[in-house]
């Protein structure tokens, strides 16, 4: 707090003063409180304005004020009663006189007041004296609380070379000192600019501390680290610009903010927090050739398109600042081009247009490279472009031979006879070799038949007669093979226009069906022709129509030429007979006006028709097709009735033969129903017997009988032994079989289908017996084996097997 602060806090305390008649005798002695209490009657209630300064640290309870009415003697009847926030805990009261005492130690950031409500009531009746009444006990701030930056750590992007602060010519400097309690006096420097930096980033700072009361909140930034190119406003925290930075000599600060409390004075906390400022780019570099010079080489050979070699110009900025275009300057850039790689920023020269060694061997190009983005605050410092040469050199190659022209037009007439000259067509191997040439044709094995080409000096004839009707152009490619080196060939296509010339007639475009009514007037219109020709004409067709000279006397008709390649077919007569004559052939001549003019005879047929009153010729156009097939009208029935009966008798085959599959089992139709049987429900399995009868699965003429299971070790060993005895034929094993058939039948687990049951029978007559071990132990118990023993020790070992009352000792 300053001066000025400290100086209206006493004159208000100079006014209050006359408020407080018994404060000085009453409490002085047991309230020590920095600051002086305010007495405020109500209702009787007589108390101080209460503060407790926050973090003491309390050996015994301290005294914060009284609480007292108006109407107490002091004689002890009076009893006062604390209740609200703390009370009891925090703050008590003694009963007897209301001095209200604090036991804890308090902290203004957790709470800043306590609101509690006092009551006086007599101690002997327990009755009210004074009513129930609130007031408060406020924390009072100390500075216990540092600055804290919130937000941090900071980070911030200014353009590089931003505009710095600029100090004023004679820089102004205010000092003020400043005395708190009994801290010394500090002074405070400021100095003062014409022209504010740029602005970069604002930094907060927090303090707990009351900021209503004191210096305790009051926060005063500075820079610890980022001079000379950063400076902060001390109250706001604004860092600005101070100096000029250039982002391609460093392209990071890291600056410390220090934030302190008590406006900076001694003995305040304070905080700290980083602020990261990144430089961007901006265009303030130019683009720069590394090399004046470059040096390439290109073959003549090259086709266009083809890549030469690369330059690359350095510009220190980055992204589209550093984007540039490189132009070719002068007449070189008709025969070379150059583009731009947008990722590497480098110049791709080109060949733009053929180069020939013999023609011109070097070439000096001049590229300049320009930025593509500009800044105009830098355009003072000259243009952001840069310029280099490239000296490109040509280099001799074999190249394919060269026609005197890209391609060659020649004609021929129609109709010209074998081995007719065509044209010519040169071609020259443009090197110094000055190889000789061959020449062919290719591509068509069908163009080698009509043309032929001199391999030494490129001559076209024909060899065979060319038709312009058939095909008008021909289309032939010449190939040009140097003959030291035959890798070396060149094509070129040769156009040859058949010309024409007048050797097709004209004649009718179609063929005309014309009808003439038998009841047609002389000198009636019944159809209007037309021509064609093949040939091509310069002047375009004209077409004469005549009656021939064989007709020149015909009574029948007459042609009429309409002077526009069309004539008219007209009646010379009235009224013709079907009967007398039903068709007429008129010859008509077209002559065309082709030099030599050509000739043609058209013969037309001319039907006569029985038309109806309006002059329909449909009837007569279906009795001349008719009368063409050579039928009438009554052969025409007759043909349909044949058809008609033909397909009845087929009909009715069909419906006979449909009855025939429906009768095969007309009497017992419904057996065929009765001799399905379904089961649609499912049993429960081997066990279950009796969801249905096993009996109707079985055949309806042997009913098998259950038999229970024997035992079938028993059966086979005494059924082995009587098949010792007799052959396959004997009636034991005849029998065997059977009873094994008959037991298989009738086995509720046997498998329903068809199965092969099968039983081994060795047969009799053996001098050895059977080998068989079935039965042995029962059957041959009493056989002696002593004659094995004879025949070694192996045979021993058997006989004591087969002789349990002989051991192998013996």
């Amino acid at each position: 707090m300053n001066c000025y602060a400290w100086l209206s806090l006493l004159l208000t305390l100079g006014h209050l003063w006359p408020c407080l008649p018994s404060m000085q005798n009453h409490n002085t002695h047991k309230m020590n409180q920095p600051f002086a209490t305010l007495q405020r009657v109500k209702r009787g209630w007589v108390w101080s304005q209460f503060f407790v300064l926050e973090e003491q640290i309390l050996t015994e309870p301290l005294s914060v004020g009284q609480l007292k009415s108006d109407s107490d003697k002091h004689d002890g009847t009076f009893k006062y009663i604390l209740t609200g926030d703390g009370a009891g805990s925090i703050f008590t009261i003694d009963e007897y006189t209301g001095t209200i005492h604090v036991t804890q130690k308090l902290d203004r950031e957790e709470k800043p007041f306590y609101t509690l409500r006092a009551q006086a009531i007599n101690r002997n009746t327990q009755l009210p004296v004074e009513p129930e009444s609130e007031f408060i006990i406020k924390v009072q701030d100390i500075n216990d609380q540092e600055p804290k930056f919130l937000d941090g750590p900071y980070e911030a992007t200014v353009p590089e070379m931003s505009p710095e602060a600029e100090p004023t010519q004679n820089q102004r400097v205010w000092t003020g000192t400043a005395q708190m309690g009994s801290t010394t006096n500090h002074s405070f420097k400021y100095s003062f600019f014409n022209k504010m930096g740029t602005s970069v980033i604002q930094v907060t700072a927090t303090d707990g501390d009351d900021p209503a009361y004191g210096n305790s909140a009051r926060l005063l930034y500075s820079i610890l680290q980022g001079q000379p190119y950063f400076s902060v406003e001390p109250k706001t925290g604004v860092i600005r610009i101070s100096s000029q930075m250039d982002r391609e000599t460093k392209e990071q600060y890291f600056v410390i903010i220090q934030a302190k409390d008590m406006v900076g004075q001694m003995g305040g906390f304070s905080g700290t927090t980083t602020v990261t400022i990144n430089l961007s780019d901006i265009n303030d570099n130019k683009p720069i050739f590394q090399q004046k010079f470059y040096y390439m080489n290109i073959s003549e050979a090259a086709p266009v398109g083809s890549t030469i070699g690369k330059i690359m110009a350095e510009d220190s900025d980055i992204g589209e600042n550093a984007a540039m275009d490189y132009v070719i300057e002068g007449e070189e850039s008709l025969v070379f081009d150059i583009i731009t790689n947008n990722e590497t920023q480098e110049g791709i020269v080109k060949l733009k247009e053929r180069v020939d060694f013999e023609s011109k061997r070097r070439y000096s190009v001049r590229v300049k490279a320009i930025n593509r983005q500009m800044d105009d605050h830098f355009m003072k410092e000259g243009p952001f472009e840069d310029t280099t040469i490239i000296k490109i050199s040509v280099e001799d190659a074999d190249e394919p031979p060269v026609f005197t022209s890209q391609n060659y037009v020649m004609e021929i007439a129609e109709g010209a006879t074998n081995g007719s000259f065509v044209g010519a067509i040169t071609a020259r191997d443009p090197d110094n070799a000055n190889s000789p040439i061959r020449y062919s044709i290719v591509h068509s094995t069908y163009l080698k038949r009509l043309f032929s080409i001199n391999a030494h000096n490129g001559t076209i004839i024909i060899t065979k007669l060319l038709d312009r009707e058939t095909a008008a152009w021909h289309n032939i490619t010449v190939t040009a093979t140097e003959m030291r080196n035959p890798e070396q060939v060149s094509e070129v296509t040769v156009y040859v226009q058949v010309l024409d010339v007048n050797d097709h007639a004209p004649e009718f475009p179609k063929h005309y069906e014309i009808y003439v009514c038998e009841n047609a007037r002389s000198g009636q219109l019944i159809q209007t022709i037309s021509a064609v020709d093949k040939d091509d004409s310069v002047e375009g067709h004209h077409f004469y129509f005549t009656l021939a000279r064989e007709a020149t006397n015909n009574s029948n008709f007459t042609v009429r030429d309409n002077q526009d390649n069309t004539a008219g077919i007209f009646t010379a007569k009235n009224g013709f007979s079907r009967q007398e004559q039903f068709s007429f052939f008129l010859p008509v001549l077209i002559v065309d006006n082709g030099t030599p003019s050509l000739t043609s005879t058209n013969t037309l047929t001319v039907s006569v028709c029985d038309c109806d009153t309006e002059a329909s010729t449909q009837s007569c156009r279906f009795g001349a097709f008719m009368f063409s097939m050579g039928l009438s009208i009554e052969a025409l029935v007759a043909v349909l009735a044949c058809i008609l009966v033909i397909l009845v008798f087929f009909l009715a085959m069909l419906v006979l033969r449909q009855r025939r599959k429906q009768s095969l089992f007309p009497d017992k139709p419904e057996e065929f129903r009765e001799n399905i049987v379904r089961y649609d429900d499912e049993g429960g399995g081997e066990e279950d017997t009796e969801a249905f009868d096993i009996s109707t699965l079985r055949t309806r003429t042997v009913m098998r009988e259950h038999k229970s299971r024997r035992n079938i070790t028993t059966e086979i060993q005494s059924l082995y032994r009587q098949s010792l005895q007799v052959g396959p034929d004997s009636a034991v094993f005849r029998e065997f079989i059977l009873e094994k058939l008959n037991e298989a039948n009738a086995d509720p687990t046997a498998p329903p289908y068809d199965s092969l049951q099968t039983y081994a029978f060795e047969g009799t007559g053996s001098l050895a017996g059977s080998l068989s071990s079935l039965g042995s132990s029962m059957s041959y118990v009493g056989e002696n084996y002593d004659y094995l023993t004879e025949r070694g020790l192996d045979f021993k070992q058997l006989a004591c097997m087969y002789d349990p009352n002989k051991s192998t000792r013996d």
